[in-house]
């Protein structure tokens, strides 16, 4: 029997209506429900589907809640062995977080396949039909090892680790960086470039507490003529962890920086994640500053969900 394909909307652009056809920047975002969406894409009449409305917002506004609602319902559908595989209809603004979230919280033996669209639904350039039924082709893919989070936009696939959002508007707006992507679809198949991705799960119990009990983790910038003063407010309001975007390899504005090493005086927990679009955080020969740790190439949105993650579970390890 064939397996099934579990697609969870969110909302985002791909739920999209914009006033006029020929708009495509005044459009409403999660307007249209998953099951709309899907009936939408004739490629995908006669497939083994089931569809899920797990939220509906802009994903400008995604939040801790729906990531919570999110990771319980993708770890449910892949626990059933009738499904191949999950599809998450979302906002393109966070995709890039929500993909690492459930990259690192689940690191699925199944194919979890992001995808969502830069046009409206009713736009000329509506690009969220094809994005769909390509995210679907990949989540019937397990059977081949396909595996892990992945995103699908415009033909290609990323995976969760490095995905970014590298354009505002153009159809073909994300990227992965100095690693590339993983896989593109050409003459309607799917051509590896790269290995799926692998990493260790932490389980979903770390994100089963209430979210309002959730560590606080905010992002600074450093950057010219740049004071502490916003270190030391989020310090003063209780924040449990910092990211830093650095500028260059990592490097930090010197008042930040005291303000930072107080900050860890006082028992935040830091990152550093580089400010540049493209490459990772190398550090120096000797010892790096124990303080202020290097995210690698994290973007400084994924650096946030690591170190939420890594402080909630420090906070389960301890009961």
């Amino acid at each position: 029997m064939q397996s099934i394909v579990v697609i969870l909307g969110t909302g985002g652009t791909i739920a999209g209506v914009a006033p006029e056809a020929g708009d495509d920047l005044s459009y409403q975002s999660a307007q249209l429900g998953v099951e709309t969406l899907v009936a939408g894409v004739p490629e995908l009449a006669g497939a083994r589907l089931e569809v899920e409305q797990v939220a509906q917002v802009d994903s400008k506004d995604m939040s801790h809640a729906v990531w919570q609602t999110l990771a319980r319902r993708v770890a449910h559908h892949l626990a059933r062995a009738d499904v191949a595989g999950v599809v998450i209809t979302h906002g393109t603004d966070t995709m890039e977080e929500t993909a690492y979230l459930l990259h690192r919280l689940l690191a699925p033996a199944k194919p979890v396949v992001l995808t969502g669209a830069m046009r409206p639904v009713n736009s000329r350039q509506s690009d969220g039909p094809r994005n769909i039924a390509d995210a679907v082709a990949i989540a019937c893919d397990g059977a081949s090892g396909v595996h892990g989070v992945l995103v699908v936009m415009g033909g290609t696939v990323h995976g969760a680790a490095a995905v970014r959002k590298v354009h505002a508007n153009r159809i073909d707006a994300f990227g992965s960086g100095d690693v590339g992507p993983l896989a593109r679809f050409e003459q309607g198949r799917l051509h590896r470039l790269r290995a799926w991705p692998t990493v260790e799960a932490m389980g979903i119990a770390i994100v089963e507490p209430d979210v309002s009990s959730w560590p606080a983790v905010e992002i600074v910038t450093s950057h010219a003529g740049a004071s502490g003063r916003l270190v030391d407010a989020l310090v003063r309001e209780g924040v449990a962890g910092i990211v830093v975007a650095a500028t260059g390899n990592g490097t930090v504005h010197g008042r930040v920086e005291q303000a930072l090493e107080w900050a860890v005086a006082a028992g935040v927990r830091v990152l550093r994640a580089p400010r540049c679009a493209d490459g990772a955080i190398l550090e120096p020969d000797g010892p790096p500053n124990p303080a202020l740790p290097s995210a690698g190439a994290l973007t400084p949105a994924k650096a946030r969900v690591e170190l939420l993650l890594e402080l909630l579970s420090r906070r389960a390890a301890a009961g």
